[in-house]
């Protein structure tokens, strides 16, 4: 069902199917997600937390988490870039860095059993933000939306993330559509206090009437949702 009311909904609105409002910053976010092998987890943790500054030297982290909820011995983290070509750069720095090389890539790599990456921008309604204070967990919501973009789901999409931010039912702290990856996808990054307080929230919004009614909209043009609630390890700047 959820599927042809997608299918519905893109049809009604090809006349719309643009891609939205045009990408006027160049500054994008990269997403990485790398998953451990389940023994070799506290060790790659350890060794990150040694060695990050070797790859902070070269470019900017946003933050860095280990994931508790949504997929075990998982790493999530967000680089910023000005553009493709100091990213193009930045790459080609790294690999001719041999304290990079040697102190980190030739012993995380054989701990890792996969690597994926997503290319995002900042939707433009957004902007970057840092928490009310240190500590609590963030969790990444990840939608997967109806095909035909910004122009077909954008203000539904951003009324039901509204529903949420504005009255506290959490504080998002970034929202972002993917360039580069699964496309019609678009993330939201939230921060709670704790993981109790994200479940306390999410009660009191399941009944709010402006909520149900805003997510009911939205949902309307949605494929599928992952989640993930994550931890910021220790030299995350976002923490």
């Amino acid at each position: 069902i959820g599927t042809a009311r997608c299918l519905t909904s893109c049809l009604q609105s090809r006349v719309h199917l643009s891609s939205g409002p045009q990408q006027k910053d160049t500054t994008f976010y990269e997403f990485r997600t790398y998953c451990i092998r389940p023994e070799q987890n506290a060790t790659f943790l350890k060794l990150t937390n040694e060695k990050i500054h070797l790859r902070t030297a070269h470019s900017e982290l946003i933050g860095y988490w280990s994931v508790e909820y949504g997929g075990l011995n998982k790493v999530f983290h967000i680089w910023r870039y000005d553009s493709y070509s100091q990213r193009a750069a930045v790459r080609a720095a790294l690999a001719q860095d041999p304290s990079w090389l040697a102190q980190y890539i030739s012993m995380a790599l054989p701990m890792l059993s996969s690597q994926d990456n997503e290319v995002t921008y900042l939707v433009p309604w957004t902007h970057l933000q840092k928490p009310p204070k240190e500590g609590g967990v963030y969790e990444l919501v990840s939608f997967q939306m109806c095909p035909g973009g910004p122009a077909v789901w954008g203000k539904d999409f951003q009324a039901a993330i509204s529903a949420h931010d504005a009255p506290g039912y959490g504080k998002v702290l970034g929202v972002f559509h993917n360039e580069f990856g699964p496309l019609n996808r678009v993330h939201a990054l939230w921060w709670f206090e704790s993981a109790d307080r994200r479940a306390e929230l999410r009660h009191k919004a399941h009944a709010d009437p402006r909520v149900v009614a805003a997510v009911r909209n939205s949902s309307s043009h949605l494929v599928s949702q992952e989640n993930r609630l994550m931890f910021p390890c220790h030299f995350s700047p976002l923490k």
